[in-house]
């Protein structure tokens, strides 16, 4: 079950408007190492997980993930201003990004990728501006994907000994 919390869990601001930036910042939005994508792939994984500890574990990053995409949301003329689940390059976001395999190891290997990616992203993103407040929002977002990796990692050491790696 999803609770709207009616806060971000870090302030979004900017010093001044810059399209350019927006632009690169919407892969993390619609692409396919962004937020959507994450949040897509961590939930439809935790559908198989027996174990409740992971299971939750999975759900709540999912969760985390829906707050994320609200923080690089940028709104679009052609959509009425509103988000485009597109990427950085136009393209729309597809379900063909999500990864889940049944197997727990090997979906949280993936997702341990799949954060990896998302911290390589955002520090990239983090390097192409000076906004001071933008670059409060990209570094807090790069703790979070160094979080929910080490979570994963842990989960992984958890139960690496079961399914196919048994």
């Amino acid at each position: 079950m999803f609770k709207h919390e009616k806060q971000l869990f870090h302030p979004v601001a900017v010093e001044r408007p810059n399209p350019q930036y927006a632009a690169l910042l919407q892969e993390q939005l619609g692409g396919g190492n962004g937020e959507l994508k994450a949040a897509m792939q961590y939930l439809s994984q935790s559908f198989r997980i027996k174990d409740q500890k992971i299971k939750d574990l999975f759900l709540d990053i999912a969760a985390e993930e829906l707050g994320h995409m609200e923080m690089v949301a940028q709104s679009h003329v052609i959509l009425g201003l509103n988000p485009g689940l597109i990427n950085a390059s136009g393209y729309s976001w597809t379900g063909d990004y999500v990864t889940v395999t049944g197997d727990l190891c090997a979906d949280l290997l993936s997702n341990i990728a799949s954060e990896q990616r998302a911290k390589v992203v955002y520090e990239y993103l983090y390097r192409q501006i000076d906004d001071k407040k933008v670059r409060e929002t990209i570094d807090f977002l790069l703790n979070r994907e160094e979080a929910h990796n080490q979570m994963f990692r842990d989960a992984f050491n958890e139960v690496q000994d079961s399914g196919s790696n048994r």
